[in-house]
């Protein structure tokens, strides 16, 4: 493969980074029609056709260098997808990595659109909104804070749209800011690891705590494709106890941008918040995700990865070893987690009671009605079986109703007039007597 014939410098090629495309195309395409189309971009350093050893043909693969890693991502988001010439296929454009690499970023690479800076501590979000919004439209902004006064260490990070809003900031603002692309963490950034594991890159930039290498924080950040509401979120969250912070992103207009930061007061409640709720669907077919974000804690010490491995493995313990338990373990010599009972409402439940026998008489059944999905089953029993009498509960598949069925029509009475209308871990509840089944019907019985 002749990928740059012309036996130009190559240690340049990736200097400045970024600033290199990888272009799948048609093999008609010529040198000089694709120096033409993206030349309007920025200025061209080179481009170079990947040709056939043998037959000299073109392989339908380039490489265009760019002097700007903010001309590239340009050329990226504007050509992807483009047909150059009348009959040929759509390009495909990527961001280059280096030749020893075989993965290319694509317009839809997140890791382009974070940087990195150093600022002022007096710099309140605000300020480094203003600071970096006249290079694009930014998602959102992070300040790193100390974990024990809450001040600012000097540090932060700007989330922008687009790679080429992230590249312009990086090459034009005060060299003071020192930015850069905030770039994920990897294997070789972990100098200790008392379990083989190594850290994971999540597609956000963040760094994402593997559980195997024991960095954990008590910062979450959640993503969603569903327009939630600030106050959807904090109800969903505040169901772990220890929440002391939610707050939603907002753009210039107040709209949500899909991002939440959360922060808890202790490690283990972020630990159980993360392992329950990424990958929560909420609303119904809307799939949250939620990774560990830096908080600014040093982890260099061992001492210190050890004291969270403890944590982490004993909160682990709990969610996989107790679903359903009511309670979280708490760690010796580490900030307590509050009991952490599966049902949070603000409905006075009675205690709870033992379940009718199972072959007991049906005297009322209810019928209820979820928004927006339904509730477990055992969270149901858990509510339901507190007015006493509760023979069973019943879910019907793929619908957001179910039917309690009592052995005991004030037992029944009793919970309806309780839970109907209240919100119980987020869901709000209709709960209404069922229908009789009607006698003179040659249906099968009902079984439930």
């Amino acid at each position: 493969m002749e990928e740059y014939p012309s036996k130009q410098s190559t240690e340049n090629l990736d200097d400045p980074p970024n600033s290199r495309l990888f272009v799948v195309t048609s093999r008609s395409i010529t040198e000089d029609e694709l120096r033409e189309a993206f030349s309007v971009f920025g200025d061209i350093q080179g481009v170079w056709v990947v040709k056939d050893k043998q037959t000299k043909e073109s392989k339908g693969i380039c490489y265009v260098k760019f002097s700007k890693s903010s001309q590239a991502c340009l050329a990226m988001e504007e050509m992807h997808g483009k047909v150059l010439m009348e009959g040929t296929k759509p390009v495909k454009v990527f961001i280059a990595q280096s030749r020893s690499s075989t993965r290319h970023r694509d317009v839809e690479d997140e890791e382009l659109t974070r940087i990195f800076v150093m600022i002022p501590k007096t710099f309140s979000e605000e300020d480094l909104k203003n600071t970096f919004k006249e290079y694009g439209d930014i998602e959102y902004c992070v300040i790193i804070k100390n974990k024990f006064t809450g001040e600012s260490k000097g540090l932060g990070y700007v989330r922008y749209y687009k790679p080429s809003q992230a590249a312009l900031a990086i090459e034009n603002c005060d060299k003071t800011y020192r930015a850069i692309l905030a770039e994920p963490r990897t294997k070789a950034t972990v100098t200790e690891d008392y379990s083989g594991g190594g850290a994971r890159a999540d597609p956000g930039n963040y760094p994402v705590m593997d559980y195997r290498s024991g960095d954990f924080t008590r910062c979450l950040m959640m993503s969603t494709r569903a327009a939630l509401t600030q106050e959807q979120i904090f109800a969903l969250f505040d169901i772990i106890p220890g929440m002391e912070y939610c707050e939603l992103q907002r753009d210039a207009y107040g709209m949500s941008k899909g991002h939440a930061l959360i922060r808890y007061s202790n490690l283990g409640s972020a630990v159980y918040a993360k392992e329950k709720l990424n990958g929560f669907e909420y609303p119904p077919g809307n799939r949250l995700v939620v990774n560990f974000v830096d908080d600014g804690e040093d982890r260099s010490s061992p001492v210190g990865r050890m004291a969270m491995q403890f944590v982490a493995t004993q909160m682990m313990s709990a969610v996989w070893n107790g679903p359903s338990t009511s309670q979280v373990m708490k760690p010796p010599g580490f900030s307590a987690v509050s009991p952490m009972s599966r049902v949070q409402t603000d409905v006075n439940l009675p205690p709870l009671k033992k379940l009718a026998p199972p072959d007991s008489k049906s005297k009322e059944r209810l019928f209820v009605v979820f928004s927006p999905s339904p509730l477990p089953p055992d969270v149901l029993e858990d509510v339901f079986c507190r007015f006493g009498s509760l023979i069973e509960v019943h879910l019907v598949p793929g619908r957001k109703v179910g039917y309690m069925k009592y052995a005991d029509k004030q037992c029944a009475d009793e919970a309806m007039a309780a839970l109907h209308g209240r919100v119980v871990n987020g869901v709000k509840m209709k709960v209404m007597l069922a229908d009789p089944p009607r006698e003179e019907s040659h249906k099968r019985p009902r079984t439930y």
